[in-house]
Parts: C-alpha cells; sequence; structure tokens
C-alpha cells in the first residue's frame, strides 16, 4: 500500500466541471493498493494517517504538533493506481504491482472503514 498524504486548508475534485468531493481544513490521501496488501497494513495505514502530527498547535507554536484528529480536519481520499506505476524499463509503465481493479476496490473499501466516517470525502 501506498499513500500520498497531502496538508490542505482546502481541496476538491472536480469532473467534467462538477464537484464531486470537497473538503476544508485536512488530508489528501491518494492511495494505491498492491496485489500483496492485507487488511492488517490497510488498519495499520488508516491509524497511521490518522494519527500523524502534521499540523500546528493553536498558538502557532510548533508546525508539527496535533493531528488530523485533534484538529477536528477532515479527509478527502481518492484511489491512486498509478502510484505503482514502474518505469525502469521501457517506455510505458509497468502496473504489474498493482492489485487487480475489483480486489483494489475491495481492499480499498476496507482501508476507507477504517477511517472516521463523518470526516471522510470518499472517491
Amino acid at each position: 500500500m501506498r499513500v500520498i498524504i497531502q496538508r490542505v486548508k482546502s481541496s476538491q475534485v472536480t469532473i467534467n466541471g462538477g464537484i464531486v468531493g470537497k473538503i476544508g481544513r485536512g488530508l489528501n490521501l491518494l492511495v494505491g493498493i498492491a496485489d500483496t496488501d492485507t487488511d492488517a497494513e490497510l488498519d495499520w495505514m488508516a491509524r497511521k494517517c490518522l494519527e500523524l502530527r502534521l499540523f500546528p498547535d493553536e498558538e502557532g507554536g510548533d508546525r508539527w504538533q496535533k493531528s488530523v484528529q485533534e484538529i477536528n480536519g477532515e479527509l478527502l481520499i481518492v484511489s491512486q493506481f498509478t502510484l505503482y506505476g514502474d518505469c525502469r524499463k521501457g517506455r510505458r509503465p509497468s502496473f504489474d504491482r498493482s492489485a487487480a481493479p475489483q480486489i483494489a476496490e475491495d481492499l480499498y473499501n476496507s482501508f476507507v472503514k477504517g477511517l472516521p466516517e463523518n470526516k471522510v470525502y470518499n472517491l
């Protein structure tokens, strides 16, 4: 599993001119699922994303003091199989390590279930 985490003041995903996901302050999570991922890894990553100290305290002191949970932040989660693109050989990326679509969808949904429902915008 690979997750790219981006701290945001606000974020949205637009498709064909329409907003399909939008959050305020919180985290963007781009999630790639590998063919070898397990439920234990998904649970670990969900907890890690929620507990990482990526936000400043209220006084503006230490930049890395609070987690997304502690600031009551939101999560925008986007499935991103291209995180497993391997470009080392040739001119076309290989996605052999990415999970097959149905397996990836099931594991992705399991990952999302490990996050607080009221704070998640899932794409």
